[in-house]
């Protein structure tokens, strides 16, 4: 039994939520998103909260019932709040830039890295040295965080690099004498 599954997803004031087959589809002040569930999966409209249930008993129903629930929840508070990363830039000139529609890394590299922002995604600089993604889409603000993180992941040794805000790095010693 899913502890997660059995909760039904509240569905707040100013928010308007569909089920067409095994499309989701929720419309809120920030904007609408929809998510398409597995065939194991379905999902019922009662009054003000969204029902997941399982079609069947099997290990795979059960495994699916759970996330599919996580799903539907995500874009609720998407819908509501939205969602965002914050970026931290450490190392001797290293910084970002905003210009229009493209993000300005100069990361140690030769050459700067120019990073498009992609539709949906909002990128505000308020240091040089700090990033905030943000947008409406959970895996779409994490997969956009982690692209701008992979151009110059943190090293161990002096801790240069991208990181999310928080993230811990292990630190190593170097060598001795």
């Amino acid at each position: 039994m899913s502890k997660i599954g059995k909760h039904p997803v509240a569905i707040p004031a100013g928010v308007t939520a569909s089920v067409e087959g095994q499309t989701v589809k929720v419309k809120g002040p920030k904007g609408a998103l929809e998510v398409v569930l597995v065939e194991e999966i379905q999902a019922k409209l009662e009054g003000s909260e969204l029902q997941v249930t399982m079609r069947g008993e099997s290990n795979r129903h059960k495994s699916m019932w759970g996330m599919s629930r996580t799903l539907v929840s995500n874009l609720v508070e998407g819908v509501t709040k939205g969602f965002e990363k914050k970026l931290e830039i450490t190392g001797v000139g290293y910084k970002a830039a905003i210009q229009g529609k493209t993000l300005n890394l100069s990361l140690g590299y030769s050459h700067d890295v120019l990073y498009p922002i992609p539709e949906g995604i909002q990128i505000a600089a308020p240091k040089p040295t700090e990033l905030i993604v943000s947008g409406i889409d959970k895996q779409q603000v994490g997969q956009v965080a982690a692209e701008i993180r992979e151009f110059r992941g943190p090293e161990p040794y002096k801790g240069k690099g991208v990181k999310y805000a928080g993230e811990f790095i292990f630190r190593k010693e170097g060598k001795k004498k």
